[in-house]
């Protein structure tokens, strides 16, 4: 009887699981179609759109920013430089960093919850099967390489976020990832990418190969001791524990 009982359960809990990832992805879906509808998916595909988009917008130009900001984490397919791009054009680094700040966390945040309430199911819908088993299982045997990750351009943030929702990380560990990581990419993001701090011409481009090689660097290492990097972050995490 009480066997029954639990298959009984265990039903009920695929089906709810299942028809809630049914309905969000025909929401994404529905979502998709009505941004293509109303034409404002081409308004929003490129540089120079996203900025036309915001400055329409007028009072609430800053909000859309934000809101385009949040949504490029877990639904909207463009990659954060584009939009980053446009806020430095209307707003300048220091007000961009800060509305991206403000939607690229609550965006993180979202994608982790994603991830932690509906499940495997849906991240394999939404990144598809490969991409997620890469990065689960990356994830789960090097927790700790994730700060790092989420520091370095090169890795993608968003999903990173989504998947980490469906591992055994806490969501102490990755809030305090990304209150430290994100201010410190999106602020280098922005100072850096305006060009107002270091220009993109004379002597200056030494300064770019220079970082260039750096950053190159900094995967090469990164990649070849991850064992060692893992170990030296978890003992330095204990120890502040």
């Amino acid at each position: 009887m009480q066997k029954l009982k639990r298959q009984k359960s265990n039903t009920h809990k695929i089906w709810r699981i299942l028809l809630t990832i049914f309905l969000i992805a025909t929401i994404c879906t529905l979502g998709y179609y009505v941004l293509v509808w109303t034409g404002i998916w081409n308004k929003i595909n490129s540089t120079q759109k996203i900025k036309k988009l915001i400055l329409s917008m007028g009072f609430w130009g800053r909000f859309t920013f934000v809101a385009i900001q949040f949504l490029q984490v877990t639904i909207l397919p463009i990659p954060s430089t584009i939009s980053t791009l446009a806020g430095l054009m209307i707003y300048g680094p220091l007000q961009t960093s800060l509305l991206s700040l403000s939607g690229i966390l609550l965006g993180s945040i979202f994608a982790f919850w994603l991830g932690r309430t509906f499940g495997r199911k849906l991240i394999i819908f939404m990144v598809g099967k490969e991409t997620c088993q890469k990065w689960q299982k990356f994830l789960n045997e090097a927790k700790f390489s994730f700060v790092i990750m989420m520091l370095l351009p090169i890795f993608p943030d968003d999903i990173l976020c989504l998947v980490a929702g469906i591992t055994d990380m806490s969501w102490r560990f990755f809030s305090v990832t990304n209150l430290i990581s994100r201010p410190i990419g999106i602020f280098l993001t922005c100072y850096l990418g305006s060009g107002k701090i270091i220009p993109f011409d004379g002597l200056w481009l030494i300064f770019w190969i220079i970082f260039a090689v750096f950053v190159a660097l900094a995967l090469y290492i990164s990649y070849k001791y991850q064992k060692e990097i893992e170990d030296f972050l978890k003992k330095t995490f204990k120890k502040q524990r």
